[in-house]
């Protein structure tokens, strides 16, 4: 798996969002400028989210992009899908090595680990939600289960999703 440009900017301006919901509707250059990355790149991400539901756009002077429902319930999965289209992409669908070699009737004994690759990456994903990531890096890295510095050991507590 490789996250691509796409999916990290669209993490970030769907964080930017969560950030600001209080604040009313921002513009996609205006979140562009905020966070350093393409002004166009990031149109077109917001959307690819407005279409997904992750985003609402207002018209007007005062107008913008604002997260289509609350944060604790718009999961990374949601974010990168809406951005990039899919969280893992199987090779074997998409680029076959070869059409009799990868179609579905072969007996493939890879695409099975591709598969529960597929899963388990689709898995964590849904269970991060914005919400998660807007506490300060050494909470989240506590809540994603990852160790921690100061602590030395993982603690998930916070995100048991993420223990299978």
């Amino acid at each position: 798996m490789r996250i691509t440009t796409l999916a990290e900017y669209g993490v970030i301006c769907a964080l930017h969002l969560a950030r600001r919901a209080v604040e009313g509707p921002i513009t996609g250059r205006e979140i562009a400028e905020v966070e350093r990355l393409p002004a166009d790149y990031v149109e077109q991400i917001l959307l690819r989210m407005r279409r997904a539901g992750i985003v609402a756009s207002t018209r007007g002077a005062h107008g913008g992009y604002a997260l289509a429902r609350a944060a604790d319930r718009i999961s990374i999965r949601d974010v990168i899908e809406a951005s990039e289209t899919t969280t893992f992409d199987l090779h074997c669908v998409s680029h076959p090595v070869g059409e009799e070699r990868c179609s579905s009737s072969h007996n493939c004994s890879i695409r099975p680990v591709w598969l529960l690759l597929q899963q388990k990456i689709d898995h964590v994903l849904d269970g991060v939600h914005l919400s998660d990531l807007l506490a300060e890096e050494s909470e989240v890295r506590a809540r994603v289960g990852l160790v921690t510095a100061d602590a030395g050991s993982a603690d998930v507590r916070a995100l048991p999703i993420l223990q299978g």
